[in-house]
C-alpha cells in the first residue's frame, strides 16, 4: 500500500470560515506526518474525521483502505490516540482506567502500561478527578501507546507537559518510527515536528498552504542565509552594488541579508575583503521560520 492515510477533498464546514476546506494529504506507511497551525486553523477538526469521530459534509478519509467514517469501530482497535482535550470516562484511578483500556484491546499483559508509568514518572493510582494537567496528559500518552498500535493519531501529545517530559514524548515517538510505525501528530511546538517529523503541512483557515520536507531544515541546505553588518553606510551601499543575492535591506542598521550557494562563500568573502564588516552570521532556516514566512506569504490571499 503507497499510503496508509489517505485524506481527499475533505471539507468540513462550521460557518464563519471555520472548519476544514478541500484538504488533501496522503501518508506512507512508516512516516511521521505532522499538522501546524495557529488555534483554530483546523488541526484537531482534520484528527477527529481520522479517528470517525467526524462525518464530512465532502471528501473522506481513509486508513488502511478503510473509510474513517463507515469503519471507525474497527480502525479503532489498531490506533493509538491523543486527543485535543483529555477526557477521562468515570473511573476512579488511572490504573483503573487502564485496565478498562487493556479490556478492550485484548491486552493481558501490563507490562508495556508500567514501563510508560515509568518514563513519565506517573502515579497511575492518583485518583484521576484530581490529576494536574501534566498527569491527564500523561496518562493519555500512556493509554495511546500501551497496545504498540501500528498508527499513532496525536493531538498536541505535549500540552501540559515540562520540558523534561516533552523530551521523553519526543523520544518516545523517535522509537515508533523507528518500528515501523505510522504517526500523524499535530503540535504547535515546532522543535517537536522538525525533531520527528518527515514531512508537516501547514494548516491556514482551514486550508493546506504548504507540504514541507522536514529534511530542508537540517542545516545541509546547499543555499544558506548570511546576515551582514557594516560598520558604515558607505560600505553597505558599496556592497549593495556589488552584489546580486540580497534578500533583505536594513538601512537605518546597515545591515544586509543575502542568500548565498554553498560553492560561492568564496566570491561573497572576496566581495567583503575590502569593506569594514561589524559581523557576520548564519541565519538558521527552521520550520517555525519557514512557516511564518509562508503565512505571512499568504495573507489576503484566497484559499479557495
Amino acid at each position: 500500500m503507497d499510503h496508509i492515510i489517505e485524506i481527499t477533498g475533505l471539507t468540513k464546514d462550521y460557518g464563519d470560515a471555520r472548519g476544514v476546506f478541500g484538504v488533501d494529504l496522503a501518508i506512507k506507511p512508516g512516516e511521521v506526518f505532522g499538522l501546524v497551525g495557529i488555534n483554530g486553523s483546523g488541526k484537531t477538526t482534520t484528527i477527529r474525521h481520522l479517528m470517525g469521530f467526524l462525518r464530512p459534509n465532502a471528501g473522506h478519509c481513509s486508513i488502511r483502505g478503510m473509510d474513517c467514517w463507515r469503519h471507525a469501530a474497527e480502525l479503532k482497535r489498531g490506533i493509538g490516540y491523543i486527543p485535543g482535550e483529555v477526557a477521562f470516562p468515570d473511573v476512579k484511578t488511572g490504573l483503573d482506567f487502564f485496565r478498562l483500556q487493556a479490556g478492550y484491546l485484548g491486552i493481558r499483559d501490563l507490562a508495556r502500561v508500567h514501563e510508560l508509568m515509568d518514563r513519565f514518572s506517573l502515579d497511575a493510582s492518583a485518583p484521576l478527578k484530581r490529576m494536574s494537567k501534566g498527569m491527564k496528559q500523561k496518562t493519555a500518552i500512556v493509554a495511546a501507546f500501551m497496545a504498540d498500535a501500528p498508527i499513532l493519531l496525536l493531538d498536541e501529545g505535549t500540552t501540559g507537559l515540562d520540558p523534561l517530559m516533552q523530551k521523553a514524548f519526543t523520544d518516545l515517538v523517535r522509537e515508533e518510527k523507528a518500528k515501523g510505525r505510522t504517526v500523524f501528530m499535530s503540535s504547535h511546538m515546532f522543535d517537536e515536528l522538525e525533531a520527528v517529523c518527515d514531512r508537516v503541512a501547514f494548516l491556514k483557515e482551514g486550508h493546506v498552504i504548504e507540504v514541507a520536507d522536514v529534511s530542508q531544515f537540517s542545516g545541509n541546505e546547499p543555499v544558506k542565509e548570511y546576515k551582514i553588518e557594516f560598520t558604515g553606510p558607505a560600505d553597505y551601499q558599496t556592497f549593495l552594488s556589488r552584489s546580486a543575492t540580497v534578500s533583505r535591506r536594513q538601512e537605518n542598521l546597515n545591515q544586509v541579508t543575502v542568500q548565498t550557494a554553498d560553492q560561492d562563500i568564496t566570491a561573497l568573502f572576496t566581495a567583503l575583503s575590502d569593506l569594514e564588516v561589524r559581523f557576520i552570521t548564519q541565519v538558521p532556516k527552521t520550520l517555525a521560520r519557514h512557516f511564518i514566512e509562508k503565512y505571512q506569504e499568504t495573507e489576503g490571499q484566497s484559499h479557495v
